[in-house]
This record gives C-alpha cells, sequence and structure tokens, in this order.
C-alpha cells in the first residue's frame, strides 16, 4: 500500500478523535484556553438569598448574609429574625417578619435588576472550554478552572472537586437544571474560592438532603435546597428558594 496515500486518512482520523475528545473527555487533566473574569453581581452581591417570588422555610435554617424577596410582599418570605445570623432581610414592604425586616423596595430593585443581569453575564460568555462534558454527569470528576457549557441538564451523583487557586474562575452555563444527589459534596481545593464559582442555570436547581453546595447559584427558575444540605455560596433565582433546615452562608470576600 502506497504511504502517501495513507497519510491524509490518519490526518482525518486524528482530527476526529480531538474534536471527540474535546466534547466528551474528562476535564480531570484539562486546561482552560482563556482566562475568564469572575460575572458582576454588583449590589446583589451581599445576598445569600435572593428572589423575585419568595422564600419559603423548614425550621430551623441558619443564614448568613443578606436575604430579600422583590416583587412579591414581604409576607412571602418564610424565614423567623432567629434564622438571620449575620446580614439584613429586607421586604418591599412592611409586611415581612418581624421584628427584624427592613423595608426597603428600592434597594431591592436594584439588586434584583444586577441579578437578572449577572445571569445574563453568566449566559452570554463564549468560546466554552469544555462543551457537553460527560454529557451532563460530573459527579466523580475534578474540575479545572474555565467556562462549561451545557445544553442538557447537569448532575452531581458522586462528589465533585474543583481545583484552582484564589484568582480562579468557574462558570457553569446549564440550559437545563442543576440536580445535586443527596449526601454528596462540591468541594473547592488548592485554595479556590466560592465566590469565584458561578452556576447559570436555565432550570430549576436542586440541592440534596445533606448534601454540601459552594458557589453562587444565577437560576431562571426555582433553587429547591433539601433537608440538611448546606451551602456556601449565594442562592440568586429568578422565582423561589426553598429551605428544608439548611445552612446557607455567603462566600468570604
Amino acid at each position: 500500500m502506497n504511504p502517501f496515500q495513507t497519510k491524509p486518512h490518519a490526518l482525518v482520523l486524528a482530527t476526529i478523535l480531538s474534536a471527540l475528545l474535546a466534547a466528551t473527555g474528562s476535564a480531570n487533566a484539562g486546561t482552560a484556553s482563556q482566562v475568564q473574569a469572575p460575572v458582576k453581581l454588583g449590589s446583589a452581591g451581599t445576598f445569600a438569598l435572593l428572589s423575585k417570588t419568595g422564600i419559603t422555610d423548614v425550621y430551623a435554617s441558619v443564614i448568613t448574609g443578606d436575604v430579600g424577596a422583590s416583587p412579591i410582599t414581604g409576607a412571602a418570605i418564610g424565614l423567623t429574625c432567629g434564622e438571620i445570623a449575620a446580614g439584613i432581610l429586607y421586604t418591599v414592604d412592611a409586611a415581612g417578619p418581624l421584628p427584624c425586616s427592613v423595608t426597603a423596595a428600592t434597594l431591592l430593585t436594584a439588586a434584583v435588576s444586577d441579578m437578572e443581569t449577572a445571569y445574563t453575564d453568566a449566559a452570554g460568555r463564549v468560546r466554552p472550554d469544555f462543551t457537553e462534558l460527560g454529557s451532563g454527569e460530573i459527579g466523580g470528576r475534578t474540575l479545572v478552572p474555565g467556562l462549561y457549557k451545557w445544553g442538557t441538564d447537569v448532575k452531581i451523583s458522586t462528589d465533585v472537586k474543583l481545583a484552582g487557586g484564589p484568582n480562579d474562575v468557574w462558570i457553569f452555563q446549564v440550559s437545563g437544571g442543576i440536580h445535586q444527589a443527596s449526601a454528596t459534596r462540591v468541594t473547592l481545593t488548592g485554595g479556590a474560592l466560592a465566590k469565584n464559582v458561578f452556576w447559570q442555570s436555565a432550570g430549576a436547581v436542586s440541592i440534596g438532603t445533606t448534601a454540601h453546595f459552594e458557589g453562587v447559584v444565577l437560576s431562571k427558575t426555582l433553587v429547591a435546597v433539601k433537608t440538611g444540605a448546606s451551602v456556601n455560596g449565594r442562592l440568586l433565582a429568578q422565582t423561589a428558594v426553598t429551605l428544608e433546615k439548611n445552612t446557607v452562608s455567603q462566600p468570604a470576600p
């Protein structure tokens, strides 16, 4: 066989294999092709919980960071004052939990607008480093910094690690929802910080019973945190946030 006839076929095969690996391969040993800037949260950046349609709660949760809902009435915030360990509970009217709620409709309008702007920013980042990684299943992986994109749901069925330094940024663009299984953990290693991890989700986000989650959630719809789960980050939802005896702590600055 003439080697000069087979060489182009080998090059074509290598190109196809490279493309397949880029689309579906593990991020365990990968590197990002570009450095991402953090998503700017603006005035939403002081909130541990921010919702447009209300916050429900099964007592008792522990929240560190500001809490607010707008444009829904303050009566739609189901937390009690004793569950706010640190931070301010803002409402659009005097119907919020007493005696701790602060009426601040203008502030909440700005925070919700900034939350929506942050969602658009995260969703609009281009040139992802990893596309359709694991067909949406990221459990068991160690993820390097970068921009990740899925056209499906994302599942965290087993523990996942984010490995990087204090200035590294992760942005996860999810066209579906995010579903973390019970008793699993998202952990940060190498000095990575939760404030630099952004989970943009067009669908509902669910964090399973006794699971632990890290990062800032920017959800177009519901964020549901199941019984006993903990979050080091922010839950910023364009519909509701539901809690069940949870600990939610805003990330270290």
